[in-house]
């Protein structure tokens, strides 16, 4: 999957943050949707412009944002 055909950003649209295709739902409304225990059918019951492909999206968008994030090893 190219994420870059999913996941847009854009400054100005809601705060220049990761949104899905262009559209006012960002990465984050979609992964707090799905952390707060909506199934993907509920997910995409509610915002019809979803499609499928774009919460397979925001979960790699999110997999590749923590696999850059810097580990701290105690010493």
């Amino acid at each position: 999957m190219i994420i870059s055909d999913r996941i847009t950003l854009e400054p100005g649209k809601r705060g220049g943050r990761p949104c899905i295709r262009g559209l006012r739902i960002t990465v984050y409304d979609v992964l707090a949707m799905l952390a707060e225990g909506m199934s993907t059918t509920e997910v995409l019951e509610d915002f019809p412009e979803l499609e499928p492909a774009d919460l397979l999206a925001c979960l790699t968008y999110a997999a590749k944002r923590e696999q850059s994030v810097i580990k701290l090893v105690a010493q």
